[in-house]
């Protein structure tokens, strides 16, 4: 049995290989970046939103895919999951980077990750349709292999629990069955996601189809109102549920480091249908400056904004004190990394829910302020759950150890973000624009502090994934699959 484990994680390697080192490659270019805004180097404005399309969509991308690999590593251990839909989507994955990255830098495509319609047509001459159309469909060759995903994902729970509804514990909810006998962390955390991507993957199929159709013949077109909220159901929820599939990692490196289960109550159940119903609707915050929105969708959007991340968040904070209080645990690099997402998953949600206030979003929406709080949500959340994940499973694959230079590295990353993510902040409470490419003096002190701080986190995720890569090459022999059966 645990040969045939550790057969099946050489595809979870991969996932985690190719999604650490996009990470890396993506913090150089943010870095870059933050260097141009600071006045230190002469980026023409054009290059610099190549670079900022690049870096949102490929950090977003690569930590979804990482996350995915999580994700199917351990509900594939509660339900039966399809290697070859794995294998699909890793395809599809590297093809459609592969022809984003082409059209950014052969064809200096630059919308930035949102697209928004007509701007993929109507550029100004700064791209043309063939820059487009690779951008425009390398995301929907990557949405089609997530969306496989996530389908095979649905259907093998749906076959071992009956229904999505039950994979989230409704039927315990109800009252219907035990509290003992719920779904576990890891098939609620992926029914949720499971819900919400393939309803994000399905509305940005459609707006990018429509962008490609109105790149070739601009003839045809569609109301932008309804473009932009295309746009966002699908970038918004995508994004925010990076952090809901990397957290199954939380659960159950936890609990196997403590000894103790992480058992899912009533109150854990209905947190996660709680956010499984807001995060659909709330990427409305996004819209708050979109007067012609109706103002019953502008105010749910606010409302719900401020709900969303708390019923997960807190059963999930609070749930991994407890499991660890008076537990013995005896720390290392994977569940320290699993512990600090925790922190940085908290932290990073606060600044989200002061944007979210209808009268501070309107002046605090497209400054550096909302890189801040991503920054600290995605990297010192999502992220360390991502390279903690790593480190768990080198230590439990192999006979790799860890030293001081991972101990520093792990410091180094924490002050890294920290620091990065403030010096966001403090632009935004400066009023710096985001997405601008040149910066006024009075705005370049903080984006030098940022990329200073950038290099750190990015010295540290090199010492991460560097770890990671010696754990490929030390990793045991494995007896494969065929030949267990054979010997059976």
């Amino acid at each position: 049995m645990e040969a045939t484990m550790k057969s099946r994680n050489k595809l979870v390697v991969s996932y985690l290989v190719v999604g650490g080192v996009i990470i890396m490659a993506m913090m150089v270019f943010g870095i870059l970046m933050l260097l141009a805004q600071g006045g230190v180097l002469d980026l023409p404005p054009a290059v610099f939103y190549q670079f900022l399309t690049i870096h949102g969509t490929g950090m977003v991308g690569a930590a979804a895919f990482a996350s995915a690999g999580i994700m199917w590593y351990f509900l594939s251990q509660y339900v039966e999951l399809s290697k070859r839909i794995m294998k699909a989507n890793m395809v599809l994955f590297l093809i459609g980077v592969f022809m984003v990255i082409i059209g950014v830098f052969s064809f200096k495509y630059a919308s930035a990750w949102t697209f928004l319609y007509p701007l993929p047509a109507l550029s100004g001459s700064a791209w043309g349709t063939i820059g487009a159309l690779l951008y425009l469909g390398g995301m929907l060759i990557l949405g089609i292999g997530f969306l496989l995903f996530y389908l095979d994902s649905g259907r093998a729970i749906i076959k071992n629990y009956g229904s999505l509804a039950k994979g989230l514990g409704w039927d315990v909810i109800a009252g219907k069955k035990a509290e003992k006998d719920a779904p576990t962390g890891t098939v609620v955390a992926s029914t949720m996601v499971t819900i919400v991507n393939v309803t994000a993957l399905i509305a940005g199929a459609i707006v990018l189809i429509m962008n490609m159709i109105n790149v070739i013949n601009p003839a045809f077109t569609f109301d932008p109102l309804l473009a932009k909220n295309l746009t966002y159901a699908f970038g918004h929820i995508f994004a925010n549920a990076i952090i809901y599939m990397a957290v199954i990692a939380v659960y159950e490196i936890l609990q196997k480091r403590t000894n103790r289960p992480w058992k899912s109550n009533k109150a854990f159940l209905i947190a996660w249908t709680m956010s499984t119903a807001f995060t659909l609707v709330i990427y409305t915050h996004h819209m708050l400056m979109d007067s012609v929105m109706p103002t019953w969708t502008l105010v749910l959007g606010q409302i719900l904004s401020y709900a969303n991340g708390l019923p997960v968040l807190v059963v999930t904070a609070y749930g991994a004190l407890m499991i660890v209080y008076k537990s013995g645990i005896k720390w290392d690099m994977g569940s320290g990394m699993i512990y600090l997402s925790m922190f940085g998953w908290v932290v990073g949600v606060v600044p989200a829910i002061v944007d979210a206030t209808i009268v501070v979003n309107h002046v605090m929406h497209n400054t550096k302020w909302v890189p801040g709080h991503f920054h600290m949500y995605m990297a010192l959340g999502a992220c360390a759950m991502i390279f903690g994940f790593m480190y768990f499973l080198a230590k439990e694959d192999s006979t790799i150890k860890t030293n001081g230079l991972d101990k520093i590295a792990f410091i180094s990353f924490t002050l890294g973000i920290i620091s990065l993510s403030g010096s966001f902040l403090v632009s935004g409470a400066i009023s710096t624009p985001r997405r601008w490419a040149t910066h006024i003096p009075e705005w370049m002190g903080p984006a030098l502090f940022g990329s200073v701080a950038g290099v750190l986190a990015l010295l540290a995720v090199m010492i991460f994934v560097i770890h990671f890569i010696r754990y490929m090459m030390i990793r045991k022999n494995v007896v494969p699959e065929a030949d267990l059966q054979k010997l059976a």
